[in-house]
């Protein structure tokens, strides 16, 4: 049974304050935004804010923009896309095993967390309608490629949809069709891993 990561006070203020960073940088009057998902553009509401900025305004990704800035990739995902990211919550990150956020924020570490992320980014703007549709004409699963050329298979978990990375860990999305400026965010409950 994996361990739940328990952040030292200082990595909490480092996260804190690259969130408060990249929210000063990429979308001034961020760090005022309110949570999470319901602060993030809606299929139903287009979006004039990007990918980044999205995650910025929400208060359940935190670690994923300090991720997103430590791997200097703030600037790629700020740019014209489209992508489709499966963006893992603060608590999907906490699932992981102890010390497993500190080692990939470390400089030194900077390509492997990037490899990481990029995991949960795909070319294209893919709709939750459209990847349950890929699932069926799948025969039940969709291999998506991700940007770091891993493989996520989406598979149908009830109502829902379950992405299975190359290591066989888990995440269900459970937020859908976040509208974003430069494509879609699918918010979930773990991190996919790179095999």
């Amino acid at each position: 049974m994996p361990q739940t990561l328990r952040f030292r006070p200082a990595l909490g203020a480092l996260l804190a304050s690259a969130a408060l960073f990249v929210a000063a940088t990429v979308m001034p009057g961020a760090a005022h935004a309110k949570s999470a998902v319901a602060a993030m553009p809606s299929a139903s509401n287009p979006a004039a804010t990007n990918i980044v900025q999205g995650a910025v305004a929400s208060a359940d990704h935190t670690t994923l923009v300090a991720a997103v800035q430590a791997a200097g990739l703030a600037e790629t995902l700020s740019g014209a896309g489209p992508f489709t990211v499966f963006a893992p919550t603060n608590s999907a990150f906490a699932k992981l095993p102890a010390g497993t956020v500190e080692s990939l924020l470390l400089p030194a570490q900077k390509d492997a967390l990037a490899r990481v992320l990029t995991s949960h980014v795909v070319a294209g703007n893919v709709s939750f309608a459209e990847l349950q549709g890929m699932i069926s004409a799948g025969r039940g699963k969709a291999v998506l490629t991700t940007l770091s050329g891993a493989k996520l298979t989406a598979r149908r978990n009830g109502r829902g949809i379950l992405l299975i990375d190359e290591k066989g860990g888990r995440a269900r999305i459970i937020g859908a069709d976040l509208a974003q400026s430069n494509g879609v965010i699918h918010v979930t409950n773990g991190v996919s891993l790179p095999g």
